[in-house]
């Protein structure tokens, strides 16, 4: 069952990150009236390169609810954050760069890191059963947090934007992997007719959509060096704090396997920011023309 968890963890990371890609192509060249504007996602969706992105998009996040259903959030959400090793690979052959010593140091980094982190914390899917007011200070406090990154976006600069707003949407896909975990629990216990009429299934839409929309904000505010980074490092993150704070994950918490699991977090946001500030990621088209960020 891991070795399935595992596949599905990884070929979906690999389509998101190919999809991440495509998108922030598309969506650099949108209005930027429409920035943090549902109107972004209409203009977009009649460009084809952007559609191609968002179909690869798409079937990542199936083959990750796919995961989610055999497997628990503390262990797939890393294996998701390794999408940014697939968007290096395709930013390098459209940059036509090589990777060179701080590339290859990214890639080794957060890949390494989150191999120690599963192997370290041993993660362990829980019970699914906590008191409702912990489920729901859980899920306040991870929307609050997403909310509070959007008003910081707001009250900064263009230029500034990308990783609060990438930020943001990074932590309400965490919050989306976590309601599709639960309607997976939903369906397989109870049957569809319980899931149609339950919230989780249209929590998981709303964040998506939502999430959506900022993370295309963010891929038209600027480069994707500058978005995708903060992204792949708040969705994990908020997907292991939904499953210990929501379904009672656990991870192992002697001495040795903290400390691995403190060294794979530093390895894995050192690798996020090495590969994020790497030339061929794209710098984005109005940096490098010249046009006016405010």
């Amino acid at each position: 069952m891991r070795v399935v968890v595992y596949a599905f963890g990884l070929v979906a990371a690999c389509l998101l990150g190919l999809g991440y890609v495509l998108q922030q192509h598309a969506a650099e060249r949108a209005p930027l009236s429409d920035m943090l504007s549902f109107r972004l996602l209409l203009d977009l969706v009649r460009v084809p390169l952007w559609l191609g992105g968002i179909g690869c998009m798409v079937v990542g996040q199936i083959l990750g609810a796919l995961a989610l259903t055999v497997g628990d959030l503390s262990r797939v959400e890393p294996l998701l954050a390794t999408n940014l090793l697939f968007a290096m690979a395709l930013a390098r052959w459209l940059s036509d760069q090589a990777l060179g010593r701080a590339g290859w140091a990214g890639v080794v980094a957060l890949s390494g890191g989150v191999a120690v982190f599963i192997v370290a914390g041993r993660p362990e899917q829980g019970g699914g059963h906590v008191g409702p007011l912990r489920y729901w200070l859980v899920l306040a406090l991870l929307l609050a947090v997403s909310g509070a990154l959007v008003l910081a976006a707001l009250a900064v600069d263009l230029v500034h934007r990308p990783p609060l707003l990438a930020g943001s949407a990074g932590v309400l896909y965490g919050v989306q992997d976590a309601m599709t975990r639960a309607s997976g629990t939903i369906a397989s216990h109870s049957g569809i007719s319980r899931l149609v009429v339950s919230w989780q299934p249209w929590a998981v839409v709303a964040a998506a959509v939502v999430g959506l929309m900022l993370v295309q904000s963010a891929f038209e505010a600027g480069p994707l060096r500058e978005s995708l980074p903060p992204m792949t490092a708040a969705e994990p993150l908020a997907g292991i704090a939904c499953g210990i704070g929501l379904f009672d994950d656990r991870l192992s918490s002697t001495p040795a396997a903290l400390a691995g699991q403190a060294v794979a977090v530093v390895a894995v946001f050192a690798g996020v920011f090495l590969l994020g500030r790497h030339p061929a990621m794209p710098a984005g088209r109005r940096k490098e023309t010249g046009q006016d960020t405010r």
